[in-house]
């Protein structure tokens, strides 16, 4: 039986020598090198998918911790059960706004007069703001506070002393105006400064006269009639008297701010209206709340994570994961503890209103929680923002775990390790796979032409041997 084989080319696909090449080089090396690292290969893939899932588990589970722990900030300090609201029972008359430490309670205001800025108005000048007054210098002062204006022949007019005023450098409060009557003109200083201490007063520094109509201070009024006068404020909280430079009152009630509008009522049957200062628990329900809600959220990422379908047979990425299952025990113990509160009877989240669902989530009874507040705000204070309250040892816990030697941050750091190491391991199987590629490539090729050699003395010889005489041999017998 004859076997017969078409000639194959090599990997430039040159022929070979005579009779053609004896093996494709290109192919078979392709084929011996990827028999060789598919194995390898797969099993980097196949690990490197599995650390890639968990990478992003960690990263959920982090991001669902620190979503927790923001709505935590509300509840897990003492200060912040400090939110308070004030009202005024008059707010025609005073508003009030909250800073922080406010004493809760109810306070009579009287308003005599509120803070009131200068304002002065000059005798008539003949002609209108372009009449010329004079050249020189006036020194103007508002308080404690003086500048300088100089007077060219460019600003000699009434309109041009006023414009000069305006733009003065170091004016700390003065505009100036310029009124058109029909008694002629007249020049309007008005101090932007309510308070008594801040009265405007102007001199004549050059010893000149031209702008002596001008002047205005102690001793010398006639220039000018005042048609405002500068005051203090003058009120009163529950009866204690208090005076304020400005309308806007900080230091007569620790932690509010009046701001005073106009004066209140006096005589025989008015009543002084009333600041009421309350603690805000509409503020402390909705924190509350919110928590229960991030708290319900963090559950969902940990029956997502450590998931099991029976049907579909498939796990979450963290089943059985002994970090998972810390976590969730601790914070579980942390939510069901029984806090030091000074109170026996609410000193747990089931006493406020907040139980646990058959799914491991939280309900929040409002009513209830509501209730509390209004009886026992102290105790529900201290059950989240004690030392050892609720809010307080989940963020203790929660800032331990995301620190850079927590738990959770050591896993995600070593699983972007073994990330890296696969990869690398990824590059050096590639580096090998080009190096026994070469190595076979010139075995191969040398071996090729080793029997492209031999087929082409096969086929000389078989020649030779055709071309000779026919030997033929009888026998006779």
């Amino acid at each position: 039986m004859t076997t017969t084989s078409n000639p194959v080319t090599i990997a430039n696909g040159t022929a070979g020598a005579a009779g053609g090449s004896v093996i494709n080089v290109a192919q078979l090396v392709s084929q011996l090198v990827q028999a060789t690292q598919a194995p390898q290969q797969n099993i980097i893939n196949k690990r490197t998918t599995e650390v890639t899932t968990q990478i992003s588990a960690v990263g959920q589970l982090k991001s669902a911790l620190s979503t927790f722990q923001s709505a935590l900030s509300a509840l897990d300090t003492q200060s912040s059960f400090n939110a308070q609201i004030a009202s005024s029972s008059d707010s025609t008359a005073f508003t009030a706004t909250i800073t922080s430490g406010a004493p809760v309670g109810t306070y009579s205001v009287t308003i005599d007069h509120i803070a009131s800025a200068q304002q002065l108005l000059s005798g008539k000048f003949t002609g209108d703001g372009t009449t010329t007054v004079g050249t020189g210098t006036l020194h103007l002062s508002l308080g404690s506070t003086g500048f300088d204006v100089t007077i060219a022949s460019a600003d000699e007019t009434l309109n041009g002393i006023a414009a000069a005023i305006n733009s003065a450098t170091g004016n700390p409060g003065i505009t100036a105006t310029v009124l058109q009557g029909t008694d002629g003109a007249h020049l309007v200083l008005s101090s932007t400064q309510t308070g008594a201490a801040n009265t405007i007063q102007v001199t004549e520094t050059d010893s000149g006269g031209a702008l002596a109509a001008l002047t205005y201070g102690s001793g010398n009024t006639g220039n000018y009639t005042e048609q405002s006068q500068a005051l203090d404020a003058a009120f009163s909280i529950s009866g204690v008297p208090g005076t304020s430079p400005t309308n806007t009152v900080t230091t007569a009630l620790n932690g509010v701010t009046l701001n005073l509008i106009k004066p209140t009522a006096t005589g025989a049957g008015t009543t002084a209206p009333t600041l009421s200062v309350l603690t805000d628990s509409g503020t402390i329900e909705n924190n509350i709340k919110a928590f229960v809600t991030a708290y319900n959220a963090l559950a969902g990422t940990f029956s997502s994570l450590g998931s099991f379908d029976a049907t579909s047979k498939s796990a979450g990425p963290m089943l059985g994961d002994p970090l998972l299952a810390g976590l969730k025990s601790q914070i579980q113990h942390a939510l069901y503890n029984v806090v030091k509160t000074g109170s026996s009877t609410y000193n747990t989240l089931a006493s406020i209103g907040i139980t646990s669902s058959s799914d491991g989530t939280l309900k929040l009874d409002m009513s209830k929680l509501g209730s509390t507040l209004a009886t026992n705000f102290s105790s529900v204070s201290e059950l989240f923002s004690g030392a050892s309250g609720v809010a307080t040892s989940l963020n203790s816990l929660i800032t331990q775990n995301l620190a850079t030697k927590g738990a959770v941050t050591s896993r995600g750091q070593t699983l972007i390790n073994q990330e890296n190491d696969l990869t690398k391991q990824t590059n050096d199987l590639n580096d090998q796979m080009t190096a026994l590629s070469a190595s076979l490539t010139l075995q191969y090729s040398h071996l090729n032409t080793l029997l492209s050699s031999l087929q082409t003395t096969s086929a000389y010889l078989t020649q030779a041997l055709s071309s000779l005489p026919s030997v033929q041999s009888s026998r006779n017998g």
